[in-house]
């Protein structure tokens, strides 16, 4: 269990906005996911405390994470038929948490990381969409990551699902969420994602 939470947390990183750099962008979905990956592995090789991340190195993971991942349809397809019934200031702002969520419940474990290998396998593409094959190498066995990206229309691919062990991170999440969804509606949601990601802030 323990190698599975950190292998999502090497997945599911997201952190705050950081513009893309453009043409310098790796227009491959392979080149994408492992320059991606690659950052974060050597920001963690290189940390100055191996039990923790100082807001320095967190901040260029924030920098290497956030241009290649679409959090707006992340958190549009994570709340489900709630999301066309809410404001687009409300979508910017349930956006902007469900990020945090993700970044504060996966990217805590990160810290754990102590010299794991990654191997990648080439794109597998159908249509505009790709997927992107991942293992994380532990001394006894390799764990599956799988990576699902579309194209925008300006050519650029862009990370929207990422499934560990088979599981969909934004599958899972929705089935979470419709759960208080149906108890406590969407100003419950809310506020209870709200709750968690400060109990989670005060965790690092």
């Amino acid at each position: 269990m323990r190698s599975a939470w950190l292998a999502a947390a090497f997945a599911a990183l997201s952190f705050a906005p950081l513009p893309a750099s453009g043409a310098d962008a790796p227009q491959d979905p392979q080149a994408v996911v492992k320059t991606m990956v690659d950052g974060v592995l050597d920001v963690l090789a290189h940390r100055s405390d191996p039990k923790r991340l100082t807001e320095a190195e967190r901040e260029k993971i924030r920098q290497i994470v956030y241009p290649y991942i679409d959090f707006r349809r992340m958190a549009k397809h994570a709340l489900g038929k709630t999301w066309r019934k809410i404001s687009e200031d409300e979508r910017a702002h349930f956006t902007k948490l469900f990020r945090e969520l993700i970044e504060y419940t996966y990217g805590n474990r990160l810290s754990e990381y102590h010299g794991q290998k990654v191997r990648f396998l080439p794109a597998e593409f159908k249509k505009n969409k790709a997927r992107v094959r991942s293992f994380v190498v532990e001394p006894d066995k390799e764990i599956p990551i799988e990576y699902r990206l579309y194209r925008t229309k300006s050519g650029k691919w862009m990370i929207y699902d990422v499934r560990v062990e088979g599981a969909s991170l934004v599958r899972t999440f929705r089935q979470d969420f419709q759960s208080i969804l149906s108890q406590k509606g969407y100003a419950g949601l809310v506020k209870e994602l709200e709750a968690k990601v400060a109990r989670l802030k005060e965790q690092r």
